[in-house]
């Protein structure tokens, strides 16, 4: 394969993959080997348009040393103005036999998890979502203070056309 063609695929790839008309907002933050309970994960956006719905997603990049089957999530909105509204999410994350659900091909899976669908934002400003791990064993009353195998957490919005 000559240099022409090397840069011809590189260019098409790129082109395919950087096609995403739905996405309004779209980030990742790391959260390091493990995810500890009181680390709170905050995404900050401009609200894009108050005419129009969207769907909000959180997010996960985890691995095999997740050894639990679901997640459990603590997220809170932020509208400007400071009105805030709390959801404690549950999440199935790995298959009866214990494998990590999720997309990818390597030891890294990629979850992407509804948050809010057909979501209408009523107010322009600017918008905090804050995301919180609240994994529990069976059995205890505290939670897990440092969550292994997610080691990034996203947030996205969007447009519904």
């Amino acid at each position: 394969m000559n240099l022409k063609s090397s840069f011809l695929i590189v260019l098409i790839a790129i082109f395919l993959f950087s096609c995403d008309k739905e996405r309004v907002f779209d980030d990742y933050k790391s959260v390091g080997d493990a995810w500890k309970k009181d680390s709170i994960v905050t995404f900050s956006f401009d609200q894009p348009d108050t005419t129009k719905l969207y769907n909000l997603f959180v997010n996960l990049r985890g691995n095999e040393k997740y050894q639990f089957s679901n997640l459990f999530l603590i997220v809170a909105l932020e509208q400007p103005g400071g009105l805030t509204k709390i959801d404690t999410l549950q999440y199935q994350m790995t298959n009866p036999d214990g494998t990590l659900l999720g997309e990818g091909f390597s030891d890294i899976k990629e979850s992407k998890l509804f948050y809010k669908e057909k979501m209408k934002f009523p107010k322009l400003g600017n918008y905090k979502v804050h995301i919180q791990q609240a994994v529990r064993q069976t059995g205890k009353i505290t939670g897990v203070e440092e969550l292994e195998g997610i080691t990034e957490v996203g947030f996205r919005i969007e447009s519904i056309e």
